[in-house]
């Protein structure tokens, strides 16, 4: 008979046991439960989006000529003939439902989520075709105080993984529509003016989204990307003002930061704030948190004119910085010894997880290899049972730590334990 062959992972996904050796599911969970411990200080609401989206939804937020909706998305048609796309990333989504969902009746909406987006790139170190973000938005405040919340939201979350060593806040401002429209025409008369010396990428991106050059990877285009004019000959002073209210705040709060000039969002809604979390510790792609003010997306998918600011962390990147958290640990292995001692020791074990007792039952092996397997549980106390226990009305209730060992009479048995 022909041997079965079992289908293989699909490229760039991953499997997560816990439990193992490196301990990355823990670390995963750790980074999820911190978030969600920290966002709650905030004020954040938790919410909840769909996975897919009408490829609309993605396109507009994104814009068609984007690497992400031109190249990465995971699009088809569904039985409907409806175009359909998986969540590349959380805000678009958001947005929507921010729209669609009547949620303007509690602006300004705070909101925070976390779990799987999808795109189609080159996997590699901390990046996966299917991957996990956290994801936080203020919806619905035009103020510097949202931008500032968000960034000490952002610092304190990356303090409390124990990550902040290391890590740095670099900032920039793009400007209000008027600044960034007399921005943009500098930069594509400074691009013109040496478009020979672009690279056919950023040729094709010259007029559409010339922002896109100033970060582009291919050195070609450095020399004439690193020469361009900064923004800040054509803030307006307004925008001027925006934004030292943002880096007074952040000063005020305590949480360092540094200018970055270069740092930009290609899309037109993009407004102010512009930021990222970077480090030098997962090689050269050294974002682990990022984002930016966003005033003038949830008009491009279709709704009023609404400020808004946010910001995404990969789980995956951040797991791979956090210090191994103290696994979680039972704290009784149960060991039956024969039928009447194994029914009888399901009503115990139910009894004590009932009661708050994370336990276990040991039942496979002789004696030694059940108790090897308590041990190796890191179980605090061992209750065991046979049928002379049982003839008698109680247990044998072991300290794996120190080994002595007393009897129990069953009826108090539950008490006992949830007081040790």
């Amino acid at each position: 008979m022909a041997k079965i062959e079992t289908p293989r992972p699909v490229r760039g996904t991953q499997d997560m046991l816990g439990g193992t050796p490196e301990a990355f599911q823990e670390r995963f969970a750790h980074v999820v439960a911190t978030f969600d411990r920290v966002r709650r200080l905030y004020g954040f609401e938790r919410v909840e989006v769909p996975v897919f989206e009408a490829t609309v939804v993605f396109a507009r937020s994104l814009g068609e000529s984007t690497d992400v909706v031109s190249k990465e998305m995971y699009t088809f048609e569904d039985r409907g003939g409806d175009s359909i796309t998986l969540r590349p990333e959380f805000t678009a989504g958001i947005s929507r439902a921010y729209i669609t969902e009547g949620w303007q009746q509690y602006a300004p909406l705070k909101v925070a989520t976390h779990g799987p987006l999808f795109r189609y790139e080159r996997p590699q170190k901390g990046r996966f075709r299917q991957f996990h973000q956290l994801d936080a938005e203020i919806i619905g405040a035009g103020e510097p105080g949202a931008d500032v919340e968000l960034l000490v939201f952002a610092d304190q979350l990356l303090r409390e993984l124990g990550v902040s060593e290391g890590v740095t806040l670099t900032l920039n401002t793009l400007g209000d529509a008027d600044s960034r429209e007399a921005w943009r025409a500098a930069l594509i008369a400074h691009f013109e003016a040496h478009r020979e010396q672009l690279s056919e990428d950023s040729l094709d991106r010259l007029h559409r989204n010339p922002l896109r050059i100033l970060d582009s990877k291919d050195p070609r285009d450095r020399p004439v990307a690193d020469s361009a004019p900064d923004i800040d000959a054509y803030l307006t002073d307004e925008a001027r003002g925006f934004f030292e209210k943002v880096t007074s705040g952040l000063d005020a709060a305590g949480v360092a930061w540094e200018r970055n000039p270069r740092l930009v969002r290609g899309l037109d809604y993009y407004r102010h704030t512009a930021f990222e979390f970077i480090t030098d510790r997962l090689g050269a792609q050294g974002t682990v948190l990022g984002g930016g003010r966003y005033d003038g997306l949830i008009e491009n998918l279709g709704g009023p004119a609404t400020p808004a600011v946010g910001w995404a962390a990969g789980i995956e990147r951040l797991a791979m910085l956090v210090e191994l958290p103290e696994i979680a640990r039972i704290d009784v292995a149960v060991i039956p010894m024969g039928e009447a001692a194994e029914a009888k020791a399901t009503g115990i074990i139910a009894d004590l997880r009932r009661a708050g007792v994370a336990c276990d039952m040991g039942y496979r092996g002789n004696m030694k290899k059940r108790m090897q397997r308590a041990n190796a549980s890191g179980a605090a106390w061992a209750v065991i049972l046979g049928d002379d226990e049982l003839a008698r009305g109680e247990a044998s209730v072991r300290n794996l730590g120190t080994g002595e060992q007393q009897a129990v009479a069953l009826d108090t048995l539950v008490g006992k334990l949830t007081a040790l």
